[in-house]
């Protein structure tokens, strides 16, 4: 164990690039990369879930562990890896955040490894993980303001002392009547829109089964900031 440590640090700055060294290499960045992606894994959130993705954080991680291995402080090489890579041309859109900051992780991790900078580039990729790993288990940075899309149909028009303004103040800490449209020709009906901020959203279920009941009242629906409720 001890002369696995003393060879990482001993590559600490970079090292002459043989065969075995380069390999290590490659191995290290497959293994680390692999790390990166189960983290990405266990902490990904949300409908965007993508299996290609996940791959292809270890896939980054080794080319580019493979680029560095290719360049080796040749000045011409890297010039000319330059040239070639620069006809690729990337069409994926990423429209996470999160996503492309694991992309910089994986590149980061693969250029530490391809340059044999092998401490580095594992206690960066724990220290990464744990970062992750807190920020997901904390929920670090969320915010819900509670506030939604409320729609009603209602036989007739709401007047001054309708139960309907009542029911939305015993619930809401503010709410903006948007739209109001009238139904087709004979058609009692009319569609309110409002946009409302809900003081605790635990009492969603509350408002709605109360609206109703509110005579006049067919069909109420409340679109929140992470989820649907209709009755």
């Amino acid at each position: 164990m001890d002369r696995v440590w003393e060879f990482l640090d001993g590559n600490t700055s970079g090292g002459p690039y043989t065969p075995e060294t380069v390999l290590l290499s490659l191995l290290l960045a497959f293994v680390l990369g692999q790390a990166l992606a189960w983290v990405y894994y266990f902490t990904h959130s949300g409908l965007s879930y993508s299996k290609s993705f996940v791959q292809s954080l270890i896939l980054i991680t080794v080319v580019i562990a493979m680029v560095m291995s290719t360049i080796a402080g040749s000045f011409v090489t890297a010039v000319g890896l330059m040239g070639a890579l620069s006809i690729v041309r990337f069409r994926n859109m990423i429209k996470d955040t999160r996503d492309i900051a694991f992309i910089f992780c994986a590149l980061v991790i693969g250029m530490a490894t391809g340059s044999q900078r092998f401490m580095i580039a594992i206690l960066g990729t724990v220290v990464l993980s744990l970062v992750i790993l807190y920020l997901h288990l904390t929920d670090f940075g969320k915010h819900k303001p509670h506030n939604g899309f409320l729609r009603v149909i209602l036989m007739g028009h709401v007047g001054p002392k309708h139960p309907l303004p009542q029911v939305l103040r015993r619930f809401c800490s503010s709410f903006t009547l948007i739209s109001a449209q009238d139904g087709d020709f004979g058609n009692p009906d009319v569609e309110y829109s409002y946009q409302v901020m809900i003081r605790s959203a635990d009492r969603n279920e509350q408002m709605l089964s109360e609206l109703q009941n509110v005579q006049g009242v067919k069909n109420v629906s409340l679109t929140m900031q992470e989820q649907l409720l209709e009755v």
